[in-house]
């Protein structure tokens, strides 16, 4: 009997390792909407996502190889209405305070910071103070995007009826009004610090043709936000970031496109 009980352990323990032990990442499909909010994510004529995002999903990958990502494009305005719809699982770098707490969704701890700022002609005699009243100013902003001096309010309509305010889809065409020196389309635009930056190192020769606010319009920390019913939670984002994270790397992608990294992030990276 003896030897009959240990034959049957060692067949047993031959079975059970024929038996793939779990993996949490086996070849797991994770759907991301992106939108143009540049220089965290642009998308470029040929549909690809760069930005830091872009970089990011592709050190995500190289990591990660049982991991893909699959990109669906949605818009400032339309990001809402396709997670509801759960066409997507995962959104970068989004703050909490844009609508995301009302929903169901599974919120990641800040990644991220920016801020916005107010931008005018430099002309003789202006100075900060001119950013004082928006209200009696014509603004150009981005269409969907949320500000603070509007109290986070996207819907259009409401807005051009409490400001004289005008939408676009462009950073680029808004600070061009700005230049164009036209104040009956465009005497304030809103423009995002890190674009900012990344607009005047490659055009040093607006450094001195902006008027840019001491206050920002709202500073903002990121946070990856993630559907309830996806196949990750926020979580597990995370947990993929995580060897990014500790190796510095992530920090150096941020730098790269002239971003910071929030305060707990910073504190955590300065130890490594």
């Amino acid at each position: 009997m003896p030897r009959i009980r240990c034959l049957c352990k060692l067949v047993f323990l031959a079975l059970f390792s024929l038996v793939p032990l779990p993996n949490a990442w086996a070849k797991t499909d994770i759907v991301v909407g992106v939108y143009d909010f540049p220089p965290v994510a642009r998308i470029d004529e040929d549909k690809k996502v760069t930005g830091l995002l872009g970089d990011l999903l592709r050190e995500l990958e190289t990591v990660h190889q049982n991991v893909t990502f699959r990109v669906f494009h949605t818009s400032s305005k339309r990001r809402y209405l396709d997670f509801d719809a759960h066409r997507y699982d995962v959104i970068f770098f989004e703050s909490p305070s844009w609508e995301w707490q009302d929903k169901q969704a599974l919120i990641s701890p800040p990644l991220l910071m920016d801020e916005d700022l107010y931008i005018a002609l430099n002309k003789p005699g202006r100075n900060a103070s001119f950013f004082d009243d928006l209200d009696q100013r014509n603004i150009v902003a981005l269409s969907g995007y949320h500000y603070g001096f509007a109290g986070m309010e996207t819907d259009s309509q409401e807005l051009e009826q409490r400001f004289n305010i005008e939408f676009s889809d462009s950073h680029s065409r808004n600070l061009n009004l700005i230049k164009a020196d036209r104040p009956s389309v465009a005497q304030v635009a809103i423009i995002n610090d890190s674009y900012l930056q990344m607009h005047l190192d490659q055009h040093p020769e607006d450094r001195d043709r902006f008027l840019i606010s001491e206050q920002p319009d709202q500073t903002y920390q990121l946070s990856i936000i993630t559907h309830p019913e996806g196949p990750v939670t926020a979580r597990d984002m995370m947990d993929l970031l995580a060897p990014l994270i500790e190796s510095g790397r992530y920090r150096s992608l941020v730098q790269k496109w002239g971003l910071d990294l929030p305060p707990s992030l910073l504190s955590d990276s300065s130890d490594n």
